[in-house]
């Protein structure tokens, strides 16, 4: 799924959520300027419950297209904690995979939709589904 991730990558200069967007913006001091939606850093969140304990223990998130962010704090001087709206703030997004992420969002968005179209599921959330009495 992942390349290996730098251990030097730069700490972004500029953090912004763009909310009716649903993307966050990191700017760097070398001009370079990501946006990344919120449904990609969901799906790619590096917490165990997302990722597994290793191996092929990874679970695939479904349903997340209409995810957006709460909140979003600082973790010391090396990573951002992303609050989603669905509940899930685990897992911390350090400087290295935010800027991982950002390099190889086209490859591991395409990874994402394969794994998906295997699994037939869907980005779309479960819709409540009524039964008539």
């Amino acid at each position: 799924m992942n390349a290996p991730i730098s251990t030097n990558a730069p700490t972004p200069t500029r953090v912004h959520y763009h909310k009716q967007a649903r993307e966050l913006e990191l700017g760097y001091a070398t001009g370079e300027n990501f946006r990344l939606p919120v449904e990609f850093l969901r799906v790619y969140s590096p917490s165990a419950e997302v990722r597994g304990h290793g191996g092929d223990t990874a679970v695939l998130q479904v349903g997340k297209k209409d995810v957006g962010l709460q909140n979003i704090t600082q973790a010391g001087n090396y990573a951002l904690k992303l609050h989603f709206d669905d509940g899930h703030d685990s897992g911390l997004y350090s400087w290295n995979y935010l800027y991982d992420l950002a390099q190889h969002q086209t490859d591991y968005w395409q990874n994402y939709l394969q794994r998906l179209e295997e699994a037939g599921a869907s980005r779309e959330p479960a819709s409540i589904q009524f039964k008539q009495l």
